[in-house]
């Protein structure tokens, strides 16, 4: 078995019907690993799960779970204890990302975008991580952003950038908690990815022309793409990576170095 290699275990990706949450979880698929997509619209992941079987011949199961519902969540575990047997790698790519200027920002939304962003992640990882307790060990992955590390001129993102900035925090504080059961906890940290659920808006924002300025601004001038993450994520995941916990890595086409 290569170091970087999955088999063998078994993997529950949360937000896995997303644009990242989905080319990760594909790429678990492909390094060997068992999979268990989770998130709250099941159209959404029977539409993902088909796709990623037409994309690489792998069947991948789904469950529902509504991340900041506690009872919900422990359902999942539950099930994914049931389907896989064990979970050894957990990725939260759940999110939410309201925009609007600070001094305007409704409240509401600023809880509601910390309640799935950070409550969301810790809750996942309470209940996941006792169960990678009594199993011994696992990883844990989040996925955060650049916007955990620097600000964003212009107006819009005080909820987002905070909620990122606990994650990369969060992720240092469990680390540093759950090191002694050989559980490792660390996250990702993309720029501007062309998702599927950014396509209206880069459109709206002039598309070509768009996706252009956004790659201007990084040294490997492009806009970074979904499976930019893949490799990160599953170094993460895999044996290379066990004497790393508390890190966030940024596959970001460098745009931290100058930012």
């Amino acid at each position: 078995m290569g170091i970087i290699s999955l088999n063998e275990k078994n993997a529950v990706v949360i937000g896995g019907a997303g644009g990242l949450g989905q080319a990760i979880a594909q790429g678990f698929a492909e390094a060997g690993a068992s999979i268990m997509i989770a998130g709250r619209n099941e159209g959404s992941l029977k539409r993902a799960q088909s796709e990623i079987r037409a994309a690489c011949g792998i069947d991948v199961g789904y469950a529902t779970v509504d991340a900041t519902d506690e009872e919900s969540v422990k359902a999942l575990v539950t099930k994914a204890a049931d389907d896989l047997g064990r979970v050894d790698i957990l990725l939260c790519a759940q999110g939410l990302n309201i925009k609007s200027p600070a001094e305007d920002f409704p409240m509401d939304d600023f809880r509601r975008m910390l309640e799935v962003n950070v409550v969301g992640v810790m809750t996942c990882c309470k209940h996941f991580g006792k169960h990678m307790i009594e199993k011994g060990g696992g990883k844990m992955i989040m996925l955060s952003s650049v916007r955990g590390k620097i600000a964003m001129m212009g107006a819009g993102n005080s909820a987002y950038c905070a909620s990122k900035g606990a994650v990369d925090m969060l992720t240092k504080q469990l680390a540093a908690e759950f090191g002694r059961y050989g559980i490792t906890v660390n996250a990702i940290g993309p720029p501007i990815t062309e998702t599927p659920m950014m396509a209206a808006v880069i459109e709206q924002r002039g598309g070509d022309a768009y996706r252009k300025s956004v790659g201007a601004g990084l040294p490997m001038q492009r806009m970074a793409k979904p499976e930019d993450c893949v490799g990160t994520a599953v170094f993460l995941a895999s044996d290379a990576s066990d004497f790393m916990t508390g890190s966030t890595l940024y596959p970001d086409g460098g745009q931290t170095a100058v930012g």
